[in-house]
């Protein structure tokens, strides 16, 4: 198995300071640049910060952001986490992530979703109706701009372009790219269609029922022909000195945004059970360092992939948490998991 690549991931979430009150949204930006400052240092591979257009987050365009950490890291990769692109356009999201990419020395990439959340739509003028055809085309065109040569391209939804040559132009000459997949089968299939490596959003539920996707996902992509790329991951977690501690400053603001989010969905509220049993058997990886480390390496076991986010935001948990929940991940649960696979590796004999 090649490397395992680490990320942490936010979508801007508001914290709460040191007394207890939530942060200004300027404040809760400055507080994701100090955080991905520390993971750059503490070496995890990967930064990727979600778009959102609510009251509890931040981070409304990612690249923003990413370009201001870019100016004070060296070595981290910037991605988003994920891109809405069928609620933009992709000729500039395209140039963005191409300035960001100039900016770090060609650290930049992005993760492509059609986003679960659907703010953006009315917000720029999109239809909801044409929800699944927007991000068709707008992949279907901003894959074509990877190769980073005169597109000549049309479609329905957008204005066709003629031998449109874009710019500026990335510094490998292709921007790594991703698709963010929810779990639609469609989805994965699609992916594989365009050549593009998959990232699943595992928030719910035991890791195991996302196996078969994987395999349909490397099944796909022998059949249209097109690489089979490494498989990532993302869920939820945060980590603190013990398991108790982790789940109580986890849980309390969890089930705010959880309740909040769920009433406009159709959730029931979150019971304590329910989350101590996620914990346990689903999609939270909350504990303490060798808590989570030992969860992580079972999923990454269970469904052979090759790179494992962790939404280390979730609530308004406080910035002292975050900042310690950064640190450990780097320093302790990154090298634990490293040690784990490779024990299963030696007594495997592979």
């Amino acid at each position: 198995m090649p490397d395992l690549i680490f990320g942490l991931d936010t979508f801007g979430d508001v914290p709460e300071d040191d007394t207890g009150q939530l942060v200004s949204y300027p404040a809760a930006i400055r507080q994701v640049v100090e955080e991905a400052v520390l993971a750059d240092q503490l070496g995890v591979d990967v930064i990727a910060l979600g778009e959102h257009h609510r009251p509890e987050y931040a981070i409304a365009t990612p690249e923003t952001v990413l370009a201001a950490i870019a100016a004070r890291t060296s070595r981290i990769r910037l991605s988003s986490g994920v891109t809405v692109l069928s609620s933009d356009d992709p000729v500039r999201v395209f140039q963005r992530f191409a300035t960001v990419d100039g900016i770090s020395g060609g650290r930049a990439e992005l993760i492509l979703g059609r986003g679960s959340f659907t703010e953006s739509f009315p917000l720029f003028g999109y239809d909801l109706a044409d929800y699944d055809r927007l991000f068709e085309e707008k992949l279907d065109l901003f894959v074509r701009l990877l190769d980073e040569q005169p597109v000549s391209w049309s479609g329905d939804l957008r204005a066709p372009l003629d031998r449109a040559d874009v710019f500026p132009k990335s510094e490998s000459g292709r921007l790594p790219t991703w698709v963010g997949v929810g779990g639609s089968p469609q989805s994965v299939i699609r992916t594989a269609r365009y050549g593009l490596p998959m990232v699943l959003a595992i928030i719910g539920g035991p890791p195991s029922r996302f196996a078969s996707y994987v395999e349909l996902y490397r099944r796909a992509a022998e059949q249209f022909g097109t690489p089979s790329h490494g498989v990532g991951m993302h869920s939820p977690g945060f980590i603190a000195d013990t398991d108790e501690e982790a789940k109580e400053v986890f849980w309390p603001r969890y089930r705010v945004i959880h309740d909040r989010i769920g009433a406009q969905r159709g959730w029931p509220r979150l019971r304590r059970d329910q989350y101590e049993e996620e914990i346990a058997y689903g999609s939270l990886y909350i504990g303490s360092p060798a808590t989570v480390a030992a969860k992580i390496a079972r999923t990454v076991n269970t469904l052979g992939v090759e790179r494992f986010d962790l939404i280390y935001t979730a609530g308004s948990q406080p910035i002292s948490a975050r900042l310690r929940a950064v640190e450990l991940y780097g320093t302790e649960v990154i090298p634990r998991v490293r040690e784990l696979l490779a024990d299963r590796v030696v007594r495997a004999g592979v």
